[in-house]
């Protein structure tokens, strides 16, 4: 059977929601972010692109480059996330198998419903009705795969749809610029440009084995996208529910400060490892089993995220409500669940590019050496805690001074 992958986006989705929410920001120049000069562009208007702007920029070279009626609003993200919620169900209702691979991104799979009703005319349908109920501008691509249907979305926006036939695939993508073959980031596309490729047509007709040698098995991977050939599966949405970690104790204990250390060790480790899945939370829990084995927890529901800066005070503002100062503690744990796909980017309305830079720095060092490699200073009492391998052979591992916000 003929596959049929629908890809959906919300169009500037943080700048949709604010103009929903204030219809005098239409078709104004609008940043959504960190509105100090240390802050980092999170979203932007279309009206600004022609500036040069783009997510991820600081917002003080972005306001140099803006014209002075730019509309500079500070993000958030409990508001953003209400909001793709809203998406989320309607899409559920409509669609028996749908991938959420962001905040505004999703998939879905339709393949065997032309049998029924065209999967064009639906996917129609579905971008209608999301509009209407949400108003916010949704762009639709629909092709046999995820990625010619994504590259097809960002053809079509803004607010528009792309249907590629059939067998079109290699001739839709073939004039297109490489640097729109996903994967293809800042350095792996001045890597190709410096071999003298510039549209998609190149790598088209050249040999599989050029790219091997030039950029390993990503080079094969890029090389199959060119070609339109890509064979991922739509993931179900439910399909990772949750991540968790616990510590029981070898001796029941009251140690306040040790039970707080563990907990921001346990935070870390898995903040890390939700962005080393591409996953965001939006549930956190706490639990608590006393020496009397009666156990108890506490949930909070929060914007999507998976910044350790962000989740550690929820985690400890969660404890503190959940603890009882009489009972001796015989285990803690932390849950995080409503995970979805997505990279860190949500919380770009808090962040400076420092704080940005650094995340990537201390996960490229855990990536090389092991998730416990380096760790905050105040998670330094919970040295022994999972019995974690120490990739330093005995050296103490590199301790990141706490620093207020």
């Amino acid at each position: 059977m003929k596959k049929t992958i629908l890809h959906l986006d919300l169009d500037t989705f943080y700048v949709s929601v604010e103009r929903r929410n204030n219809p005098k920001l239409n078709n104004m120049p609008v940043l959504v972010g960190g509105t100090s000069d240390r802050g980092v562009v999170a979203a932007c208007s279309y009206e600004t692109r022609k500036f040069g702007v783009h997510s991820g920029m600081s917002m003080k070279m972005a306001r140099n480059l803006c014209p002075p009626e730019t509309q500079i609003i500070r993000g958030n993200a409990g508001e953003y996330s209400k909001h793709s919620d809203e998406v989320t169900d309607i899409i559920k209702d409509q669609v028996p198998l749908f991938e959420k691979s962001s905040i505004d991104e999703f998939y879905a799979d339709l393949s065997g419903m032309d049998r029924f009703f065209g999967c064009y005319q639906f996917a129609n349908e579905l971008r209608n009705k999301v509009i209407k109920e949400t108003g916010l501008p949704i762009s639709f691509g629909l092709s046999v795969n995820k990625v010619v249907s994504k590259v097809a979305t960002n053809e079509a926006k803004p607010n528009n749809y792309l249907k590629i036939d059939h067998g079109l695939e290699k001739q839709f993508l073939a004039p297109l610029s490489i640097k729109k073959i996903p994967m293809i980031g800042d350095k792996t596309y001045q890597t190709l440009r410096n071999l003298g490729l510039k549209r998609v047509l190149t790598i088209q007709e050249m040999p599989m084995e050029v790219m091997h040698r030039v950029l390993g098995m990503n080079g094969i991977t890029i090389w199959n996208r060119a070609n339109g050939i890509d064979d991922r599966p739509v993931v179900p949405f439910w399909d990772r529910k949750s991540i968790s970690t616990e510590r029981t104790f070898d001796r029941d204990t009251i140690d306040v400060h040790k039970l707080r250390s563990i907990l921001i060790a346990m935070t870390e480790n898995l903040a890390y490892q939700l962005r080393r899945g591409d996953k965001l939370t939006a549930c956190i829990s706490v639990k608590i089993r006393y020496s009397d084995f009666n156990t108890y927890s506490k949930q909070v529901r929060i914007p999507y995220t998976s910044a350790d800066h962000i989740l550690i005070p929820k985690i400890l503002e969660l404890f503190k409500r959940l603890y009882n100062r009489r009972l001796l503690v015989r285990l803690i744990g932390i849950r995080f669940t409503h995970l979805v796909s997505g990279h860190y980017q949500i919380n770009m309305f808090d962040d400076t590019e420092e704080q940005l830079n650094l995340y990537n720095a201390l996960d490229t060092i855990r990536n090389r050496y092991g998730d416990r490699s380096v760790i905050r200073a105040s998670a330094m009492g919970a040295s022994t805690i999972g019995r974690m391998h120490n990739p330093f052979n005995g050296q103490p591992p590199v301790v990141l001074a706490h620093r207020k916000q």
